[in-house]
């Protein structure tokens, strides 16, 4: 790991004696890039955030998902904005979109497995009792015989924990934990991510990945949504299938041979795959639809470094109409909060962009699909960026725009992560205010939004959320508002279009995040990881193409 201190992390130290003392030196570009955003005046309007979210989160758009009339007319109409703003279209030869083709599973039948010993008896596993399986993407029909299966604790590879060492996992099956080891913290972190598990078990040759469900709660979900359709992306780089066990079937299958691996991966890193002596067969049967989806891109191209980029970014769909109207015969899930909001403010950023100082990088409004279905509008474009993600010099990511009176607090998931959050604390002690987590860090936000693919390609990714300090009534007047909301309607019916909105903390917020992006494009300077951030190796390996 490269330890490093730029030009922002010098200057932004700096912050809170400046608001009391006499300027330090700091780095010339730094504190140029600075004093031009601190200096802009971006106009924001309550008004016109309401009448996006009043469209977007219309009956006519049906809960905007993909594929379907929601995502015409929803890309419609952010085209339109932006044409009529004189942005540029930011997609591949002159377009506006970048073609998302994902993929809906639906089981045909339920799956069917079974394993052999070392005695050479068979076993039938049940599913929905023993184990739950699904396909990946490459093909709905799954037929694996006699597949090794492979023990690998918390399938955690970095540098200071190594489940696998030097394993070849090549036409194997790995069984691993859900999670990270409690070394790592008991708050969420890319290592205990679904990605990462992944792409380890894909880089040593596995066809399957199997979480250990040890909890009752955690395999009950997973029985739950194994008989739902889900989406991938089409193509993705997937195992053949991945799946979850419970203990009691584990143990049938590994007996003293997986406690013991268990108890060792539980105190410390496994060093290599441990082979639990036993062979898997699988039969998955699933019918696939193709969604013809798509993001939508577009772009103030820089004045001076028009190859670097900082982006800003939200999703635009969201889930839908539900199978069956409630009693007033609303079906519509129509997402005013979430994400029309999310949206409303990325057209209103590019409007403040377009009417401001023209800025150096490029900057690019990036609005995704499929965020809904589990990050993969995101997805797709980190596996195929328009613009190379080692030349993107940071992600705003706007999902959910906080409805609350002024808070103290400015909420960022995943609060430490990044020098975005020194710059932002800047500018939020001249409204008063100060950078917090989001005061809910078990929930392990961070990965569950759309900057995170940002993150997991190494690109320093920034999320804000609802500040819970009120300035009139504190905490204890916040956190109950907060939550009150969240009840009432986050992935609701209840979801629609309010005359009422307080867009109080939403024009603070976008008015912090205009400066943020403005500083980062204006300077020379690329905004780092913090030293404990897990994402700083894979932003190391492409130094080379940013000098």
């Amino acid at each position: 790991m490269i330890l490093r201190r730029s030009p922002f992390v010098a200057f932004a130290a700096l912050a809170l004696a400046a608001c009391a003392t006499a300027p330090v030196p700091a780095p010339r570009q730094a504190a140029d890039a600075f004093a031009a955003a601190s200096a802009a005046t971006p106009q924001f309007s309550a008004q016109r955030l309401s009448d996006h979210i009043k469209y977007l989160a219309s009956d006519e758009l049906e809960g905007r998902f993909p594929g379907l009339v929601g995502e015409r007319l929803t890309l419609a109409y952010l085209q339109a904005q932006y044409e009529a703003m004189g942005l540029e279209p930011g997609g591949r030869d002159g377009s506006w979109l970048q073609p998302v083709d994902l993929l809906r599973f639906t089981p045909e039948r339920a799956p069917t497995a079974a394993w052999t010993g070392a005695d050479g008896a068979r076993h039938v596993l049940t599913s929905g009792a023993d184990i739950t399986l699904r396909a990946g993407a490459a093909d709905p029909a799954v037929r694996i015989a006699g597949a090794p299966l492979v023990f690998a604790g918390y399938g955690v590879s970095g540098p200071i924990w190594d489940d696998y060492g030097a394993a070849d996992l090549t036409g194997k099956i790995v069984v691993v934990l859900r999670g990270q080891p409690a070394s790592m913290g008991a708050d969420p972190n890319f290592y205990g991510s679904t990605t990462h598990k992944m792409q380890e078990a894909l880089k040593r040759g596995a066809v399957g990945v199997i979480t250990l469900q040890e909890q009752d709660g955690r395999w009950r979900r997973a029985v739950a949504g194994a008989t739902r359709p889900q989406m991938t992306i089409k193509g993705a780089q997937d195992a053949r299938f991945t799946g979850s066990i419970n203990m009691a079937a584990a143990t049938a299958i590994g007996g003293p041979v997986l406690e013991t691996a268990l108890a060792r991966a539980k105190t410390g890193a496994l060093g290599g795959a441990v082979d639990l002596g036993a062979r898997l067969d699988v039969d998955i049967a699933e019918t696939t639809e193709v969604i013809y989806s798509n993001n939508l891109l577009a772009k103030i191209s820089g004045t001076e470094r028009p190859g670097e980029y900082v982006f800003y970014s939200a999703h635009w769909d969201h889930v839908g109409k539900a199978k069956t109207p409630n009693a007033e015969g609303d079906d519509i899930f129509n997402g005013a909060w979430d994400n029309a909001s999310g949206t409303a403010g990325l057209i209103e950023m590019a409007r403040a962009f377009k009417a401001g100082p023209a800025p150096k990088r490029t900057v690019v409004f990036l609005h995704v699909t499929a965020e809904e279905q589990g990050l993969l509008g995101s997805e797709a474009y980190a596996a195929d960026p328009v613009y190379p993600l080692a030349r993107t010099a940071a992600d705003i990511n706007i999902d959910m725009l906080p409805f609350t009176p002024a808070t103290r607090d400015v909420a960022v998931f995943g609060v430490g992560k990044s020098e975005l959050e020194d710059i932002l604390g800047r500018f939020a002690a001249v409204q008063g205010r100060v950078v917090t987590g989001d005061g809910y860090p078990e929930e392990g936000f961070y990965y569950r939004s759309d900057h995170f693919n940002f993150a997991a390609g190494g690109v320093p990714a920034l999320m804000p959320w609802t500040g819970r300090d009120f300035i009139e009534g504190g905490i204890e007047a916040g956190k109950p508002y907060y939550e009150g909301q969240m009840e009432r309607y986050y992935h609701k019916l209840t979801d629609e279009w309010r005359a009422d909105y307080d867009f109080t903390a939403a024009l603070q917020n976008l008015d912090l995040l205009y400066r943020l992006g403005l500083t980062v494009a204006d300077s020379e300077s690329w905004p780092a990881w913090k030293p404990t951030a897990e994402f700083n190796a894979i932003r190391d390996r492409t130094a080379d193409q940013r000098r």
